[in-house]
């Protein structure tokens, strides 16, 4: 996605070249700010802000942390250690909509046999907690989250009461592309078949299956994998897992031998796809999964739910989405669904045909900034994403950190949490879509740790019991008050807290235009370099101008300059002086500042790793 300065100066000419007559929602600006100007489509309403948390980690008070630890040794956090206190701070921090990580029923390696729920073979699941993605029962939820086992879905149906309560909206996973290789549901309602249990096992697809199958073959576990690590020992580990026939792996690998590599804890499901002769469809008669999906989707929809983060969507067909989404909706059209999706191509159809309201957007903004951040790329990466993501900009959900990436505080990333400043700023104040946090982000949390499967890889584990130090510190032995955070922190979750409050009160952020002030500065300012990115957001009430320097040696003195054809979009007069007010952080205001200034440039020092938020007064 890198571009040369010498071929960056030329797009503004050429994206407008081909510029065709505008509506009455677009701006006919002059070629000096060609191809800067994109209408947000979005609309009007408050911009959604989202605190991922791993639910089984988030309230944990254990600090034991050892390597593949029991849930005795290593603790775990419960529904109930998410308290009206936890909710109203996470609230204050500017969240609107909590994303619970790992609620529904998935494998684990701690005995629940007294509540009838069978023993996982410790062979398919990896950790001892288990990946939250290895769904043994869609009507249940995971018994390590329950103080009362036998009263489990209860006090998860507390806490959506609780959230509710405290002004915040409940997401969890809907997991349809994959379930744990012993799916077997206990809580299923009356009438309800599991999951293959009238496949035909004989063939390798038909479309009324579940699962698909390789024939006559058994199921190998891989022969590299080790349970719980070396020289460990579970009742049920002894490196063989009894399938046969075998079913395809998650990832679809279509074979009875799937590699360490591969998803091999999962089973592939069935949604009328022929993979095995050239992804022929076959949805009429409705396919089997396809009805039983829409109903566990209706199930939770039933019990209150806001909205699904759907795990690894494009790997499921869109003809699907297309026809379960809607009907979901009759149950709560406020409902959002939110597609884990990797190949921009498929963006459009996903959004267009598949009716998801929003998308992540790892692969082109998550990615570019992280690179910006670590010294490779440069800011002259940005404008061509919004360019190439079109009318899709709206719908992209914007991130720096979730479960599957690296913290920012660890050394694959940032190193320290600070000098992501830059590119949370631009994260989250880019465009109206929605923008998330991950739980412990606010306070630096680093990711230390060979916590067991995932092993020292910068990232907090999603497969073992575990307790997250600095948030901890932040959580205080459920005081949920931040007294044992260093100054540091609180000032890092400070700096979260009023970027936040503001994206989401804000209407240049919910409801404004974009102005990119990138390629125009290259050309017309001469202190303006690429470790500097800044853009206008323009709204009827609100005008925000935002600046940030990812350097992280020094500050940045520079002279700013905006398009005279954009200067009638920010009210600006010729008879009257203005100011920008810093609306983040520190307080720093340019005054007596006339049109005059505006056209030729604006003097301005931007500390190093860090950025404005400034909003235009008179």
């Amino acid at each position: 996605m890198s571009i040369k300065r010498t071929i960056l100066l030329f797009i503004p000419f050429i994206f407008w070249s081909c510029w065709k007559k505008t509506t009455d929602e677009e701006l006919n600006l002059s070629t000096t700010a060609m191809g800067q100007y994109l209408l947000n489509e979005y609309p009007k309403g408050d911009k959604i802000v989202i605190y991922q948390m791993m639910t089984r980690l988030f309230g944990n008070k254990v600090k034991t942390n050892q390597k593949y630890g029991t849930i005795e040794e290593n603790g775990v956090g419960k529904f109930n250690d998410i308290t009206d206190k936890a909710l109203e701070e996470i609230y204050d921090l500017g969240i609107t909509h909590i994303w619970y990580t790992g609620i529904i029923e998935h494998a684990v390696l701690t005995d629940y046999q007294k509540y009838n729920i069978p023993l996982d073979d410790a062979d398919v699941v990896k950790g001892r907690a288990g990946s939250p993605y290895a769904i043994k029962d869609y009507y249940d939820v995971n018994p390590d989250l329950a103080v009362e086992v036998d009263k489990r879905m209860e006090e998860f149906e507390e806490l959506i009461t609780r959230t509710h309560k405290n002004k915040l909206k409940v997401l969890i996973d809907f997991v349809p592309n994959h379930v744990a290789r012993f799916y077997h549901s206990d809580a299923k309602p009356e009438g309800v078949t599991d999951f293959g249990e009238n496949d035909n096992t004989a063939v390798a697809f038909d479309s009324s299956n579940n699962f698909y199958y390789i024939p006559e073959k058994s199921f190998v576990v891989p022969a590299e994998y080790e349970s719980l690590g070396k020289g460990s020992a579970f009742p049920t580990k002894n490196g063989k897992f009894d399938e046969f026939p075998a079913k395809a792996t998650g990832n679809d690998q279509f074979t009875e031998k799937p590699g360490i590599n591969d998803w091999f804890e999962t089973v592939k499901l069935n949604y009328g796809v022929d993979y095995e002769n050239d992804k022929q469809k076959h949805f009429e008669p409705t396919p089997d999964t396809w009805i039983k999906m829409r109903d566990i989707l209706i199930y939770w929809a039933e019990k209150g739910i806001d909205g699904f983060r759907c795990d690894m969507a494009e790997m499921v067909p869109v003809e699907f989405w297309q026809w379960v989404i809607p009907q979901v909706k009759e149950i709560n059209s406020d409902l959002i669904f939110i597609a884990e999706i990797y190949n921009p191509e498929e963006y459009e159809n996903y959004v267009k045909t598949g009716k998801f309201d929003f998308l992540y957007d790892k692969v082109q903004l998550y990615d570019t900034l992280k690179s910006i951040t670590k010294g490779i790329g440069s800011t002259n990466d940005l404008p061509p994403i919004w360019r190439d993501l079109k009318g899709m900009n709206k719908h992209m959900l914007r991130f720096l950190e979730n479960h599957d990436e690296q913290r920012i505080a660890s050394k694959g990333f940032a190193g320290s949490p600070v000098f992501a400043k830059p590119a949370m700023i631009i994260s989250a104040t880019w465009y109206s879509g929605p923008v998330m946090i991950y739980f412990g982000q606010e306070v630096g949390e680093p990711g230390d740790g060979e916590e067991g499967f995932g092993g020292n890889d910068g990232r907090t584990t999603i497969f073992d019991y575990w307790g997250v130090p600095e948030h901890q510190r932040w959580m205080n032995d459920g005081k949920f008050d931040g007294a044992l955070l260093s100054n540091e922190q609180t000032s890092l979750r400070e700096f979260y807290k009023d970027l936040l409050v503001m994206v989401r009160s804000n209407s240049a952020f919910s409801e404004g235009r974009l102005f990119d002030l990138h390629p125009f500065n290259q050309i017309n300012s001469g202190n303006y370099n690429e470790k500097i990115y800044a853009f206008l957001r323009i709204a009827q009430k609100e005008k925000v101008l935002i600046i940030v320097n990812f350097d992280k040696a020094k500050g940045q003195e520079i002279s700013l300059v905006i398009p005279e054809d954009v200067i009638p979009l920010l009210g600006i007069k010729e008879e009257k002086n203005y100011i920008l007010e810093n609306t983040l952080g520190h307080n720093y205001t340019i005054k007596d500042l006339t049109k005059k200034d505006f056209i030729e440039g604006i003097n301005m020092q931007i500390p190093r790793h860090s950025g404005y938020i400034f909003q235009l007064k008179n």
